[in-house]
């Protein structure tokens, strides 16, 4: 029984609490024990549903193969306390679980955990409004100069002719005011609360994020100041790391580089060192990814099967934070990182893996929810596990919420045209696509598109009293090879041109005019003549 994928959505925590138990409760044998003196029908030790239920966790989805044995006999005390598990006395809640051969039962009943019913987040009201082509001034318009009313002869009709003319409507040229470092903030929350939403596949995020909780100032932080690695830079160092956990991180990512001279060595000093960053995190007053963003990350976790799609998640979800927090997790991150793959250090732990030993010691600090602490652990090690095996992406700056933030922006800072009647803003609502079409569908959508001014440019020919009579139908004559439909229309018969255009009258052949001869034409006669 491997259980359904609990995909991204509101209260996704408290649906994998019952998932488990469901799973849990269905699938967990149950035989014949002995204990206190009798059996016990449908029971099973503490031994037997830690092994059950590690297998169980470690096959499903939502939580992976990392979860360990200690893991899973922390459910089981959970289950305990949640009064999902008994002992064969019906005692629970103080009681703790142990693995060992000690008896336990399933009471009667075993109610899930209800839903939270709240009212959903409205995001109009909460979400600042993106700046809109609507806001606009508008430029000041040259003073009309007089001009003379154009007269259609065969010049201009020839310019008209040579284009294809349609229908202009009446526009102005407009610009956005200028853009205030207020609204530019506010584009940049609601594009990232946005664009957050489209990575999910969530419809809305009620019940995952209250756009309240974001603070744009953070976002703006966390985007533009940055060193060269991609780190956070705090300018206020009093919201810094103390110089001493810096100083013992160092030590431990470049290990033995970054030992100092000064430094004592003796057996287990990196123990130490490592024991000291632990407990300066674990002092924090709340997990590094807060706990208003508790929901947000657990709903990543449905993502981490498709790595690219999680990653730019975590990089859209870390931007929420505040600047100090996201320096502390870069860091910490890339330290557990470089303890994992630093064959030069010693053991950390005489029993425990070091990779293992990081995600144990450091996944509480780094995500928590301060309500619901049932499943924090197991949802902690599969997140934390993720994030330190690609700590190089998933807390870079998004390169295509960068991108669409600044198009934007730069749209609005643009002069631009507004046509009469038109919706000026439609842009930024949704993207317009075109949409490929057959010749025949181009053809049709030509002609239609252009019969109006053809039909006008062909009546102010006819009208053109300036066009001499043979201009006009030689004219008339090219307008009908471009514009045939057009033409028949408008001259359906012989006597409809005919009353526009009269008929030429019929050309007489020259006469052929002899010249009159004063006396009748006569052969040439030669005449022989003899001198005596």
């Amino acid at each position: 029984m491997e259980g359904k994928m609990i995909g991204p959505g509101p209260y996704r925590a408290t649906k994998l609490w019952n998932e488990t138990i469901k799973l849990f409760r269905g699938g967990m044998p149950l035989k014949r024990h002995w204990a206190y003196f009798r059996s016990y029908d449908n029971s099973f030790t503490g031994s037997e549903a830690v092994d059950w239920l590690h297998e169980l966790l470690k096959r499903n989805h939502n939580f992976g193969p990392e979860v360990t044995r200690y893991q899973t006999l922390q459910l089981l005390r959970k289950f305990m306390k949640n009064h999902v598990v008994e002992d064969v006395k019906g005692r629970y809640g103080k009681e703790d679980f142990e693995d060992s051969g000690q008896v336990y039962r399933f009471p009667p009943t075993s109610p899930l955990k209800p839903l939270p019913q709240r009212p959903p987040v409205s995001e109009n009201c909460d979400l600042p409004r993106l700046i809109r082509w609507d806001d606009y001034e508008e430029l000041p318009q040259p003073e009309k100069i007089p001009m003379k009313s154009l007269i259609l002869n065969s010049e201009t009709w020839n310019k008209r002719h040579s284009i294809a003319i349609g229908e202009v409507h009446e526009c102005k040229i407009i610009r956005r005011s200028d853009i205030t470092p207020k609204q530019v903030d506010q584009i940049w929350k609601k594009m990232t609360i946005a664009h957050l939403q489209r990575v999910l596949g969530l419809k809305t995020m009620d019940g995952v994020l209250d756009p309240k909780h974001v603070n744009d100032k953070h976002i703006i932080h966390n985007v533009f100041s940055v060193n060269k690695t991609g780190i956070v830079i705090v300018k206020n160092k009093a919201e810094d790391m103390p110089y001493w956990v810096l100083s013992a991180m160092k030590c431990l990512a470049n290990w033995p580089n970054g030992r100092e001279t000064k430094q004592p060595m003796y057996p287990g000093f990196e123990r130490d060192v490592l024991r000291t960053v632990a407990e300066y995190f674990q002092r924090l007053k709340e997990p590094l990814l807060t706990f208003q963003l508790y929901e947000v990350f657990v709903n990543i976790l449905s993502l981490l099967q498709q790595k690219e799609v999680a990653a730019e998640a975590l990089q859209v979800c870390s931007l929420l934070l505040p600047p100090a927090n996201r320096r502390r997790l870069q860091l910490l991150l890339r330290l557990m990182a470089r303890v994992c793959q630093n064959p030069a250090l010693p053991p950390l732990n005489d029993t425990i893996a070091t990779r293992t030993l990081m995600v144990q010691t450091f996944s509480r600090c780094i995500l928590g929810s301060a309500e619901e602490v049932d499943l924090d652990e197991l949802l902690a090690t599969k997140l934390v596990t993720f994030m330190m095996e690609h700590h190089d992406s998933v807390l870079r700056v998004p390169s295509n919420l960068h991108r669409h933030v600044e198009d934007h922006l730069s749209h609005l800072r643009r002069v631009q045209i507004k046509y009469a009647g038109a919706d000026t803003d439609a842009s930024l609502v949704s993207p317009s696509y075109c949409r490929k079409i057959s010749r025949a569908e181009f053809e049709e959508q030509r002609v239609s598109s252009s019969q109006g001014p053809m039909q006008e440019l062909l009546e102010g020919l006819i009208a053109d009293t300036e066009l001499s009579a043979k201009d006009k139908r030689k004219r008339l004559k090219q307008f009908q090879k471009s514009y045939p439909e057009i033409y028949r229309r408008r001259f359906p018969t012989a006597e409809s041109k005919a009353a526009v255009l009269p008929e030429k009258a019929p050309r007489l052949k020259p006469q052929l005019m002899l010249l009159t001869l004063k006396k009748p034409f006569q052969p040439f006669q030669r005449s022989w003549s003899f001198r005596a």
